[in-house]
């Protein structure tokens, strides 16, 4: 479970009677497809033939752009997660994230669930002593990649929802 039982009314959308505004949201998408992006060679490296984690992360900035709806970015999504169903480690870690990546454009909130998935990923591909390691170094460049104009709203999520994302935003 990655999104919290009560919607944080900064990651709804103003039209939809939160604070959240279309930039934002948009940069939110962004910076979510960017997370994903960053470990999906994990997954392609197990199955390289599969291009649904790819396709999301792709439909993600196309909604951004305005090229596709927001029900075709959260269907990638939902392939992306399909494709991570049957494996194990940092590959079924890394096609979640591409997952939650898509799903950013119906529910903003799922920017998190990117970030922590791709942490997942690349702990899972270090070697075991080396994990926590790595997750503090794909967080710290997560964070090096946040627009300054959600910097602040990002942040503070990751520090209200790092018990529900396996306490993996300490970095």
């Amino acid at each position: 479970m990655i999104l919290p039982k009560v919607r944080d009314p900064r990651f709804v959308t103003i039209r939809r009677g939160g604070t959240l505004t279309d930039a934002d949201h948009r940069l939110l998408a962004l910076w979510a497809a960017s997370c994903a992006e960053h470990v999906l060679g994990l997954f392609e490296s197990a199955q390289p033939g599969d291009p649904r984690p790819r396709q999301a992360i792709e439909h993600a900035r196309a909604w951004v752009r305005g090229e596709v709806k927001m029900m075709q970015a959260r269907a990638a999504g939902g392939h992306a997660m399909g494709a991570a169903r049957d494996l194990r480690g940092a590959a079924r870690h890394a096609a979640y994230a591409a997952g939650q990546a898509g799903a950013v454009a119906h529910v903003a909130a799922h920017e998190l669930g990117a970030a922590a998935y791709a942490i997942k990923a690349a702990r899972a591909a270090a070697p075991e002593d080396e994990s926590e390691t790595a997750g503090r170094l794909e967080c710290q460049w997560q964070r090096n990649q946040l627009p300054e104009a959600i910097r602040e709203l990002v942040l503070d999520d990751q520090r209200l929802r790092n018990d529900i994302c396996w306490s993996v935003f300490v970095c």
